[in-house]
Parts: C-alpha cells; sequence; structure tokens
C-alpha cells in the first residue's frame, strides 16, 4: 500500500438510550475497535450487512459524529483533538457524498448553490466559473447551473451531489453507498464517472456498499464489518476469503454468468441484538465451524499482515 493518507486507530463508538416508562437505560456499540489505513489513490471498499456499523465509521471518519474513544489521523494529523478552526481547516481536504440524492440535496436552492455551499460553509470566495468547471467535470451542462434539484433525475442529483463534494478540490471523499438508490444502468455511469475523477485528479475513496459485487469491481482492497467490528480485510478483489461470514456474503452476490450460479445455503441461527452482544465472536451462532472456544472467546483481527481474519477456524 502506498503511504496512508487517512488512519483508524481503534476507532469505537457507543451509543445510549435514554429508556422510558419502564424501560431501563441501554447502550449499544454501533462501532467497536475498527482500526484501518487507506492509502494515497487507494479506493478501500467496506461491506457488511445493513446496521453493521458502515456509515457511522464514514461520519466518525470525518468527525460529522465524535468518537467515543480512538482517533482518526489525516497525514499523520489527528483529527479528534483538533479546535473548530483547525476542524474546519482539514474538511477542505475531505468531503462526502451521500447514499440518497433526493434528500441530500436543499430544495431550496439552485444546482449552483448546491455547488458554491462548501465555499459558504468555509467561509470563501467563491472563484469565477467554479460551477460551470464542476459540473462540466462531473458530465453536466453549465446550464443546469440555474435549474431547481426536482427538475433533474436520480443520476443527474447524483452528479451535482459529486460536484458539490469535489468543489474545494479535496484529497479524499466518502462515498457512502452512492449508487445504492439509482438504476442499475445509472449506477455504472455514476461508478465510470468516479473512476474517472480518481485518475484524473488523483482522488482517494473510502468506498461504502453492501453491493459486494459492486465493490469487488470498483476498489482495491475490501473491510468487511460485521456488528460494528473487522471482521477480515481482503488484500485485493481476487484473494479467497477466509472469514465464512465473507464467504456467506460472496456466495449471496448475483453474478450474471449462468456456469457460475451458486445453490445458496442460507446462514443458520439468529443475528445477535447489539444491545446485547455475545462475549465471544458474534457470529459464532450462525458460523458452521464454531465451537466452545468461539463461544466464549472474542477472536482477535490477527494473523496474516497481509489478510488479517478474526477468526480462530479461517476458511
Amino acid at each position: 500500500m502506498s503511504q496512508p493518507l487517512i488512519r483508524v486507530e481503534g476507532l469505537s463508538r457507543r451509543f445510549d438510550t435514554g429508556g422510558g416508562f419502564l424501560k431501563a437505560p441501554r447502550s449499544m456499540w454501533a462501532v467497536r475497535d475498527v482500526s484501518l489505513a487507506v492509502g494515497q489513490g487507494e479506493v478501500l471498499g467496506v461491506v457488511g450487512e445493513s446496521g453493521c456499523g458502515k456509515s457511522t465509521l464514514a461520519r466518525l471518519v470525518l468527525r460529522l459524529i465524535e468518537p467515543t474513544s480512538g482517533r482518526v489521523l489525516l497525514d499523520g494529523t489527528d483529527l479528534t483533538t483538533l479546535g473548530a478552526a483547525d476542524l474546519r481547516a482539514a474538511r477542505r481536504r475531505m468531503a462526502m457524498v451521500f447514499q440518497d440524492p433526493y434528500s441530500s440535496l436543499d430544495p431550496r436552492y439552485t444546482v449552483a448553490d448546491v455547488v458554491t455551499e462548501p465555499f459558504v460553509v468555509q467561509r470563501r470566495p467563491v472563484p469565477p466559473g467554479a460551477v460551470a468547471e464542476m459540473l462540466e467535470a462531473v458530465g453536466l451542462p453549465a446550464s443546469a447551473a440555474a435549474g431547481y434539484p426536482h427538475q433533474l433525475s436520480g443520476g443527474q442529483r447524483q452528479r451535482v451531489g459529486i460536484a458539490r463534494a469535489l468543489a474545494l478540490h479535496p484529497e479524499f471523499l466518502v462515498l457512502d453507498e452512492p449508487t445504492a438508490s439509482l438504476d442499475v444502468s445509472i449506477q455504472a455511469q455514476i461508478i465510470e464517472l468516479l473512476s474517472g475523477l480518481r485518475d484524473r485528479l488523483g482522488l482517494t475513496y473510502l468506498f461504502i456498499s453492501h453491493d459486494l459485487g459492486l465493490v469487488r469491481y470498483f476498489c482495491d482492497r475490501i473491510v468487511v464489518m460485521y456488528l460494528g467490528a473487522v471482521v477480515e480485510v481482503l488484500p485485493d478483489t481476487t484473494t479467497a476469503p477466509r472469514h465464512p461470514y465473507t464467504r456467506a456474503l460472496m456466495d449471496s452476490s448475483f453474478s450474471p454468468d449462468p456456469a457460475q450460479r451458486r445453490t445458496l445455503a442460507p446462514l443458520a441461527g439468529e443475528i445477535p441484538s447489539p444491545f446485547a452482544l455475545p462475549a465471544g465472536c458474534a457470529f459464532a451462532d450462525r458460523c458452521p465451524r464454531a465451537d466452545a472456544r468461539c463461544l466464549a472467546e472474542r477472536p482477535p483481527l490477527d494473523g496474516d499482515p497481509a489478510h488479517p481474519t478474526a477468526c480462530f477456524h479461517p476458511l
């Protein structure tokens, strides 16, 4: 891996519920002791089932929410210790593309207002021609600047969201399922756009998705999360998985090749409640390889440094 632009060390986030009438307060760990690094120019994918903590991790990395413990380093600078002014300056180097292109754009803003919003937040003047430049970069005509989001299709709205993210020329983008709400053909166009922008601008991506097939196509390495924790890091998109959960995810992904059709074997057992995680491996109740040790101990993410796996009995 190239020199890390982003390094996450022991990052955790706990959410507490206040309880209510006849209800005791409860706590859940949305992200549990996550450590990872994103190299300069790399696309790092993060996958897992809904509710595994992917989006919470994305917001922690950008410090949109505060971590309970751990730290995030941008080029060696600890973002979790920065004050408001220094954090605002650091955020010029980072941006986020949100999942829903409909709710992430203010319907009262014109497209020009949306694209120039980062300049307003950062209290910087808008350079002449910046709106037309950003729209051209994402494949939209300059005439779109005078329109409103409701006049655009879903794919065009997502292009506007990408243009807004690029406005301050950041180095690092968090892509939080940017194609999840789009048609398949439009998904392909957005992925090709993001790929081209990465090559032209030297961008670094943290790509959040539940579509393992898309992640294997687009990303350089893959981080697999389960109930807030990292269970495996695939060093590339062709390496065979070692964790049974990763294998189950791959077996459930769609393949258009009839020769690769699989007979899916559903995982047995129930997903543990995030409010009452077991003492051992959180995947043990669903894992065909689990034994008494798995039920009693939580496996650490160790082993081969090039292919870390949190499993006592890897494939």
